[in-house]
């Protein structure tokens, strides 16, 4: 049998040649694309949230400062318990701004403290003295057992409500 020549064969037969599918579209993308999108909107999503609680909770960092603030300065026990008076005063008037705080002192303003704190420290432990106590010259008072009180009191503050416009 004799040999084949290669050219003639390839012209024999009735082939075509390789013929490649189109380029893949943009659309739709990708499963990986759409797991991608979806994660950068919840990523979005939770900065935004983060963002706006870092934002209500503004007031309540400085007010933990300016307590740090005033357990360093060493302040006589009368102007100490006034300093603390408006501190608290302050916090609670951008944590409920709708309740009537700004107004209360003695029991009231006690009860008030001891409500959202869910307990008595404040009527009948360390916080006692805040009721008369920046009224008065000179005052004896647990310094240490007061600013924790008081700092614990601030860390359990909620987020700044937004005041509406009326």
């Amino acid at each position: 049998m004799p040999a084949a020549d290669p050219a003639k064969l390839a012209e024999a037969l009735p082939l075509r040649d390789i013929h490649l599918p189109p380029p893949p579209g943009w659309w739709p993308p990708a499963p990986g694309w759409w797991l991608l999108a979806g994660l950068a909107v919840i990523l979005g999503i939770l900065l935004i949230l983060l963002w706006r609680r870092t934002r209500h909770l503004r007031y309540r960092r400085q007010a933990l400062r300016q307590l740090v603030t005033l357990e360093k300065n060493g302040f006589p026990a009368s102007t100490l318990l006034a300093e603390l008076s408006i501190l608290l005063k302050r916090a609670a008037l951008c944590a409920f701004p709708e309740e009537n705080c700004a107004a209360l002192s003695g029991e009231d303003w006690l009860t008030f403290l001891d409500r959202h704190l869910k307990d008595n420290a404040f009527s009948e432990g360390a916080g006692r003295c805040l009721a008369a106590g920046p009224y008065q010259p000179t005052a004896e008072i647990d310094r240490a057992a007061l600013l924790t009180l008081c700092r614990r009191w601030l860390r359990r503050l909620p987020p700044a409500r937004r005041r509406r416009v009326r």
